[in-house]
């Protein structure tokens, strides 16, 4: 059952990130890890956030919806979960793929939902936080997890949403994201650098990239560290970013992100990183679809695609359909994109910006509790 169980927290934590281009949702770990009504198990379950991140991906029809998680520092020695969950907690914290702060994880749970336009996923009403973040009572801000027939399901607090709202990072939000910070504490995992730590073992650390830094904590009045609550350095300007979404037969299976100076390959299976497609492609598409097929980068505020590939490389023009309108690039030849416009690596396998697509298109998108022991989660529905 342990393999099984650590098979189950791998799967989520390739779901969480603290990326601000990236994050979904953001969820309050010490919250999510007591609904205990969502399997009827033990007093705290570290499983119970795979819960939530599935009801999240069944809300927004979408593989790999990812989670921006906030845990305080006392869940890290909490008795009620186990020795190896308290240790995943801590590697994640340390790997900067959940955020710990010293103690009120719920307030920076908002701070990071108001700084970068995102949802909360949580029961609390946070009505001690309304005079700060009065959006918290806006429809579909503030989402759910209840038990439900087919597994724990997302329902808006307020309003009828359909969907989360989000939106555009607020004004304090986006002057944050705009530079890149430091931490005075060398091995900080989310505005620390490598190189910093004279430790013999800092090249074993993961840090943050600066394109994907969390936001600062504006709590103290100046940016500080959430973690270490000490305050920042600015240390200049940061990348401009794209989000990106592969759409394979309907259905939106990855976003990744395209940062100035740093190109990204999509393709069957590049080498040296990259966008892997194979595992979602038909046979066909994968003889047809180069290893590296097509390279995306941003310049100023242009994005180009251009085609490497053996088999070429289409360009649906403003996302249309209309093979009429299909032009054909040449190989090595690249291409400004325009906003609505669509890359096709093959028929029905497509590249374009993220905000094209308001729906991931899939109905039932895969489970990260797959791998879950039927004897620690004794999920029930409720009639």
């Amino acid at each position: 059952m342990r393999f099984e169980v650590s098979k189950v927290l791998d799967a989520i934590e390739a779901r969480l990130s603290t990326d601000p281009a990236l994050a979904r949702a953001v969820v309050d770990l010490a919250e999510v890890v007591r609904y205990a009504d969502l399997d009827g198990g033990r007093p705290a379950n570290m499983l119970r956030l795979g819960l939530v991140v599935d009801a999240l991906g069944r809300l927004v029809a979408e593989e790999n919806a990812p989670v921006y998680v906030v845990a305080p520092r006392p869940l890290l020695s909490d008795a009620d979960l186990t020795s190896n969950e308290r240790m995943v907690v801590r590697r994640w914290a340390d790997d900067g793929l959940v955020e710990v702060v010293p103690t009120d994880s719920e307030e920076r749970a908002l701070e990071v939902a108001e700084l970068l336009g995102l949802p909360v996923l949580t029961r609390s009403r946070c009505d001690a936080y309304r005079d700060r973040h009065p959006w918290v009572g806006e429809s579909g801000r503030l989402w759910a997890p209840v038990a439900g027939q087919g597994g724990p399901v997302l329902v808006p607090q307020a309003g009828k949403a359909q969907l989360p709202a989000t939106s555009e990072p607020s004004a304090v939000g986006a002057r944050l994201l705009a530079r890149i910070w430091r931490c005075p504490e060398t091995n900080c995992a989310s505005f620390g650098a490598a190189g910093d730590s004279d430790s013999p073992f800092a090249d074993m650390r993961r840090f943050t990239n600066p394109v994907a830094q969390p936001p600062p904590s504006l709590r103290t009045g100046a940016p500080s560290c959430p973690r270490h609550e000490t305050r920042l350095k600015d240390a200049g300007e940061r990348p401009a970013v794209e989000v990106l979404s592969v759409r394979i037969g309907g259905v939106v299976r990855k976003r990744f992100v395209v940062a100035a100076g740093s190109p990204v390959m999509v393709g069957r299976a590049p080498e040296n990183g990259g966008v892997m497609l194979g595992q979602w492609l038909t046979e066909d598409a994968r003889k047809w679809i180069s290893r590296s097929h097509v390279r995306f980068e941003l310049r100023g505020a242009e994005l180009i695609a251009q085609d490497v590939s053996t088999n070429g490389t289409g360009l649906r023009p403003g996302g249309s359909m209309d093979d009429d309108e299909r032009v054909s690039m040449a190989r090595e030849e690249s291409r400004v994109l325009a906003d609505a416009d669509v890359v096709e690596l093959y028929g029905g396998v497509l590249v374009g910006r993220s905000r094209l697509w308001s729906s991931g298109g899939n109905a039932d998108p895969h489970s990260v509790m797959a791998e879950a022991p039927t004897i620690s989660m004794q999920q029930f529905n409720r009639r």
